[in-house]
């Protein structure tokens, strides 16, 4: 996915409120830039920390900045992080078209945003003959508390132990049902659930495995391609729990 560009570095400031954070421009200027993040972004918001911003062209647009990237030591050297929860999804279309996904290829169709279960909606539907309807959800992951070690969630989620709920049921009714963890860094070697932040979600998750819910992590290569950037699923990693 080619993020939207060029991007712009500066320096955070702090970030506050969830969605807002103060940035230094490189002309020394202060502004606020939106943060499509609902998390808590541990270990990716120290003050000085080099960020790159996108900007909209949209005039009425409030807040025109978006934060996009973080440069940060996860352990093994500084790294590029995807910190906008917004991109998950199109990463993963992308990856979809392409084939790139060896677990999800072959299907004849991708729906995306279904209705689905009591409340919700179902990031993909993948469709095709003489195999069972798949549905897939997205997480977006960028928590690493030991280097290559990434984890889910970086905080409480109950919008997401919900998420697994459903696709168990799914899963009852003899569809297939697929959980699949995207993770913005490309130093990750592995995946495992932060039980210690969220209890609840690691219950879940226990109980959706149990119910033939499958878990697949993908981890993403951030790369610069003259002044644009683009975020690609790589390759698999390994979901420990």
């Amino acid at each position: 996915m080619r993020l939207p560009g060029p991007l712009e570095p500066a320096r955070l400031v702090r970030r506050y409120k969830r969605f807002l954070a103060d940035v230094e421009l490189a002309d020394g200027s202060v502004v606020t830039a939106h943060v499509a993040n609902p998390g808590a972004m541990t270990g990716l918001q120290p003050e000085g920390a080099r960020v790159w911003l996108s900007k909209s062209a949209n005039p009425s647009r409030k807040l025109p900045y978006s934060w996009e990237l973080v440069e940060i030591d996860l352990g093994r050297g500084p790294e590029l992080v995807g910190v906008n929860t917004a991109h998950p999804n199109t990463i993963v279309a992308e990856a979809l078209a392409a084939g790139a996904i060896a677990e999800l290829a072959g299907y004849a169709s991708v729906r995306r945003e279904v209705k689905y279960g009591r409340a919700s909606r179902v990031d993909f539907v993948l469709e095709g003959e003489d195999r069972p309807v798949c549905y897939v959800e997205v997480k977006n992951v960028h928590l690493m508390r030991r280097p290559g070690l990434a984890e889910f969630p970086d905080s409480v989620t109950a919008r997401g132990a919900r998420h697994l709920r459903e696709l168990a049921a799914v899963a009852g009714q003899g569809a297939r049902a697929v959980m699949l963890f995207v993770v913005q860094m490309g130093s990750a070697t592995a995946l495992t659930l932060a039980r210690d932040i969220d209890p609840a979600y690691g219950r879940a998750f226990d109980a959706a495995r149990g119910a033939g819910v499958e878990a697949l992590a993908y981890r993403c290569r951030i790369a610069a391609v003259g002044d644009l950037h683009e975020i690609i699923l790589e390759s698999p990693v390994p979901v420990l729990d």
